[in-house]
C-alpha cells in the first residue's frame, strides 16, 4: 500500500447542529451525507452536495444547512424528529412525509442594525458572535421583506444611535409589520423621518421599542392576519408561524385528525392559528391563552366568525385546565412553547381524553411530554416532521396520539 495514500470515510449523517458525522462518530462542519472526507478533513462532494444560494453561507448564522440537497435535509428533519420519539421509546404507527418549507417564505424575521462609517449594517448576526453580517441577499425570506434591507440601511444609517438596534418583521395582510427596538426617536426631524420612511415603503405599521413595549407611530389602518379564512387584529410582536405554507400544513392535519371531534380545546392558542382552521361542521374550539393581546385579538375576531371559536385567557403553566375540565371535551389540541408543556400533560394523562394533537417546535420537549402520554396508554398514531425554517437545524412537528 502506498505510504503517502490517505484513507477516506462515508459522512453518513448530519448531528443535530448540523455538522456531518462519519462512520467512526468523526464530526466534520462542512460535509454532507455521500460525501468522503479524508483524514486531513478534506471533503469529496457526494451526490447530496450542492453549492449554497446565498454568498452570506457559512458567514451569517442564519442558515447552517445551504449546502445540503432537499432529499438530505428531509432526512435530517425526519430523523431529528424521529431519534427524540426513540429515544423515550416511542414509535409512530403512521410517519408521514416531511414536509420543507420553500425558499422565500419567511414572513417573519429577527434583524439587526448598526450605524458604521459608511452607513449602516443590516443582517443577522455571525454565527457564534455579536458581529452583524452586512446582508446583500436573504433567499429565505419572503420578497417583501427581503425588499426593506436596502431601504433600511440607508434609514439607519441617517438616524440610527450609535448601539445596535433589533429590527423585527412580520407579513400581515396589509403589509410588512416593521418593530424597532433600542431606536430612540429624538426630536421632530428624525421622527418624521420614521414616517415619511414608513409611507414611502408602505409598511402596515411601524412600532418603536425603547424598553416599555412597542409604541405604535404608523398604523394606516388596524394590521390583520387572516387565519384559516378569518382575518385575526395582529398585535405588535405577537407570535405567527414562520411560513403560511407550514401552518397550512399543520392546520391541515390537525383538521383530519380530529374530523370527529365536535368540542376541542386548542390550548396555548395564541391568535387561534389552529383554533379557526378547526371551527365548523358543527365543531365548537376553546382557544386558551395566557398572553392577553393574543388573547383578545382571537376573542374577538371569534365573536365576529359565528362563536365556534371561544376565548379563554388563562396561564396554562401555572393553571393548567384539569382532568374535570378536560373530560368535556372531545380532543384536545396543544402548541406550547419550546419548553413544552409539563404541567398541562400530566392533567391530561389523567383526564380520559382519547385523542390528543401535540404541536411542537423542539422534538426533545415534545418527547419528553409524549413519554408522559405513552405511560397513560395513549399510543403515538400519526407523526409529520416539518421544516418550516428552511436550511437551519431548527425543526418542528405535529403528531396525533389516541387511546
Amino acid at each position: 500500500m502506498n505510504a503517502s495514500a490517505t484513507i477516506s470515510e462515508p459522512i453518513i449523517r448530519l448531528a443535530a447542529k448540523g455538522d456531518g458525522v462519519a462512520a467512526s462518530g468523526r464530526h466534520v462542519a462542512g460535509a454532507v451525507p455521500g460525501d468522503l472526507v479524508d483524514e486531513d478533513g478534506v471533503i469529496t462532494p457526494g451526490p447530496h452536495h450542492v453549492a449554497p444560494v446565498c454568498r452570506h453561507f457559512s458567514t451569517c448564522g442564519g442558515c447552517q444547512l445551504q449546502h445540503v440537497d432537499d432529499d438530505a435535509l428531509a432526512d435530517f428533519v425526519r430523523d431529528r424528529v424521529l431519534n427524540a420519539a426513540k429515544g423515550q421509546g416511542l414509535e409512530p404507527a403512521e410517519l408521514l412525509p416531511v414536509h420543507l418549507s420553500p425558499p422565500a417564505t419567511r414572513r417573519r424575521a429577527g434583524l439587526h442594525g448598526l450605524r458604521i462609517a459608511k452607513g449602516a449594517a443590516i443582517g443577522y448576526r455571525e454565527g457564534g458572535s455579536h458581529r452583524i453580517v452586512d446582508l446583500a441577499e436573504c433567499p429565505v425570506l419572503h420578497p417583501q421583506l427581503a425588499a426593506l434591507i436596502a431601504p433600511l440601511r440607508r434609514f439607519v444609517g441617517a438616524y440610527g444611535p450609535k448601539a445596535m438596534v433589533g429590527i423585527d418583521l412580520t407579513l400581515g395582510d396589509q403589509g410588512v409589520e416593521m418593530n424597532l427596538s433600542q431606536f430612540p426617536l429624538e426630536g421632530l426631524g428624525p421622527t418624521e423621518a420614521a414616517l415619511d420612511f414608513a409611507r414611502d415603503q408602505g409598511l402596515a405599521r411601524l412600532t418603536i421599542d425603547q424598553g416599555y413595549g412597542p409604541e405604535t407611530v404608523w398604523e394606516p389602518e388596524p394590521v390583520t392576519i387572516t387565519l384559516a379564512g378569518v382575518p385575526v387584529g395582529l398585535p405588535a410582536g405577537a407570535f405567527l408561524q414562520a411560513t403560511a405554507d407550514a401552518e397550512a400544513r399543520m392546520v391541515a392535519d390537525a383538521v383530519k385528525w380530529l374530523s370527529e371531534s365536535k368540542i376541542v380545546a386548542d390550548l396555548f392558542a395564541g391568535l387561534g392559528t389552529f383554533a379557526f382552521g378547526l371551527r365548523g361542521e358543527g365543531r365548537k374550539v376553546l382557544a386558551v391563552e395566557a398572553e392577553r393581546a393574543a388573547h383578545l385579538a382571537c376573542k374577538s375576531s371569534g365573536a365576529r366568525a359565528g362563536g365556534t371559536v371561544l376565548a379563554l385567557h388563562r396561564d396554562l403553566f401555572r393553571n393548567p385546565l384539569q382532568p374535570d375540565e378536560l373530560n368535556r371535551f372531545d380532543a384536545v389540541l396543544l402548541d406550547p412553547p419550546r419548553a413544552g408543556a409539563r404541567a398541562q400533560i400530566a392533567e391530561i394523562a389523567a383526564s380520559t381524553l382519547t385523542r390528543v394533537v401535540y404541536v411542537s417546535c423542539n422534538p426533545a420537549s415534545w418527547a419528553r411530554d409524549a413519554a408522559v402520554l405513552a405511560e397513560a396508554g395513549f399510543r403515538l398514531t400519526r407523526l409529520r416532521p416539518v421544516g418550516q425554517f428552511r436550511w437551519s437545524t431548527h425543526v418542528e412537528l405535529v403528531s396525533l396520539f389516541e387511546r
